[in-house]
C-alpha cells in the first residue's frame, strides 16, 4: 500500500523492516525538533546541539514506535497467532499477521498492548528524564527523555481512538464483534469510524494551513491520511481473506503448466518456449521433479555463442521458498506472499514434484467476479 519496505534486523524472532516512508518521517521529525521545537522550549544553544538532539529524539521514536508493535506482536505469539514482520510506515508500524484474530478477546489483548506498552514506556522516560536532572545533567538534555515521555504517552493516547485499524479501533471491533458475534460487520463499523476520523484530520490540516500553521497543518493533513487509506486497506484486506476462507491453492492453479526439460538447451528454450508462449517465467522439470525455473532474465546471462551448448538447468534459477508454493497452503496466505515478494507467479508443488502455476491475475480475477456477484 506504501511502496517498498527494506529489512533492517531481527528482534525476538520479528523481523524488523522500515518502509521507504519512514525515511520521509525520520528526516521530518528531525528537522521539526531541531528548527523549531527544541530552539523554542530551550534556546541560546548551538545549532550542533540542536541537531543532536533531534537526532536523539528521532532514534528514540523509532524505539517507541518499534516496542509498540513489539507488544502487539508478542501477545499475537503467545495466542498462536503467526508474526514474521513488523513493517514501520509513516506515523506507525504494523505487525504483519498471517491471520486474524478466530476470538474477540484475543484481539482486544492484542489491541490494548499497544498502548500499555506505550503508557509504560513515556513514565519510564519520564523517571529517566527525572533521575538526569538530580544528577545534574543539563536541562536540554534531560529535556530529550522527557520529550520522549511526552510523545509515547501522545502515542498511547492518539492509538486509542476507536477507529479501525488504530488500536482503539481494534478494541471497538473486539467489542462490535463479541456483541454481535459477525467480525465482518464489526470490522465495517470500526472502519467507517478510522476513515472518518482521518477525514477529520485531513480537514483539521487544511484549517491550519489557512491559519497560516504551515507545519502543523502538514503533520494534521499526513496523519489524516494515512489513518483513511490505512483503515481502508485494512477493510479491503479482510474482505479478501473472508471470500478465500477455506479454498487452498489447488482451487486457483493452472495443472499441467508448460514445462521446460532440464536437459534442453538454453537456444532451444528460446526457440521453442519463449518465442511461443507469451509466459515471463517457466518451470524446469527433470521427469517429474521441479528443478527451477526460467525466463528472459537467465537467457540474457548466457553469452549467445554458448546458448546452444548450455543447458536450461545450469542456467535455471533454483527453486527456492519464494518461487514455490504448497498445493494445499491457504490461498490468502498465497495471495500475501505474492503481494509481499511482488511476483505474478509461483510454481506450485507436492514435495518435489510440479503439480501446477499460481497466477496472480487468475486469484484477483477471483475476487473481482466475487465482488460484482456479492458487494456486501
Amino acid at each position: 500500500m506504501f511502496g517498498e519496505s527494506f529489512s533492517l534486523f531481527r528482534v525476538l524472532g520479528f523481523e524488523i523492516r522500515a518502509n521507504v516512508t519512514w525515511l520521509f518521517l525520520a528526516l521530518l521529525v528531525t528537522w521539526s525538533l531541531a528548527a523549531g521545537f527544541f530552539p523554542f522550549v530551550y534556546p541560546d544553544l548551538t545549532p550542533l546541539t540542536y541537531w543532536t538532539m533531534a537526532l536523539v529524539g528521532m532514534l528514540g521514536l523509532f524505539f517507541s514506535l518499534l516496542f509498540h508493535e513489539l507488544s502487539h506482536s508478542v501477545v499475537a505469539r503467545a495466542h498462536g497467532l503467526p508474526v514474521h514482520r513488523i513493517t514501520l510506515f509513516l506515523f506507525g508500524g504494523a505487525a504483519e499477521m498471517e491471520s486474524e484474530p478466530e476470538e474477540p478477546r484475543v484481539e482486544f489483548r492484542m489491541a490494548i498492548a499497544g498502548p500499555i506498552a506505550s503508557v509504560v514506556l513515556g513514565v519510564a522516560f519520564y523517571l529517566l528524564a527525572v533521575a538526569m536532572a538530580t544528577v545534574g545533567l543539563p536541562e536540554h538534555v534531560a529535556g530529550v527523555a522527557r520529550y520522549l515521555g511526552f510523545i509515547n504517552i501522545l502515542l498511547a493516547i492518539f492509538n486509542m481512538v476507536p477507529g479501525f485499524p488504530l488500536d482503539g479501533g481494534r478494541v471497538l471491533r473486539a467489542a462490535l464483534w463479541q456483541l454481535k458475534g459477525d467480525i465482518r460487520w464489526a470490522t465495517r463499523w470500526a472502519t467507517r469510524m478510522g476513515q472518518g476520523f482521518g477525514l477529520l484530520l485531513v480537514a483539521l490540516g487544511f484549517a491550519n494551513f489557512i491559519a497560516g500553521n504551515f507545519v502543523g497543518g502538514m503533520w494534521w493533513f499526513l496523519i489524516g491520511l494515512f489513518v483513511h487509506a490505512a483503515a481502508t486497506a485494512s477493510y479491503s484486506q479482510l474482505l479478501t481473506q473472508q471470500a478465500l476462507a477455506g479454498r487452498t491453492v489447488r482451487r486457483f492453479m493452472t495443472a499441467d503448466p508448460v514445462t521446460v526439460p532440464a536437459d534442453a538447451t538454453v537456444e532451444e528454450f528460446v526457440e521453442e518456449y519463449l518465442y511461443h508462449h507469451n509466459f515471463d517465467r517457466f518451470p524446469v522439470v527433470r521427469g517429474e521433479r521441479l528443478v527451477g525455473s526460467i525466463g528472459l532474465s537467465e537467457v540474457r546471462d548466457v553469452p549467445r555463442e554458448e546458448r546452444d551448448r548450455t543447458r536450461v538447468e545450469d542456467a535455471c534459477e533454483e527453486r527456492v521458498k519464494e518461487n514455490t508454493i504448497e498445493a494445499d497452503m491457504k490461498a490468502d496466505e498465497a495471495l500475501n506472499r505474492m503481494q509481499q515478494s511482488r511476483t505474478g507467479r509461483l510454481m506450485v508443488t507436492e514435495g518435489d514434484r510440479l503439480v501446477g502455476m499460481l497466477v496472480l491475475k487468475d486469484l484477483l480475477r477471483y475476487l473481482d467476479v466475487r465482488s460484482e456477484l456479492e458487494p456486501d
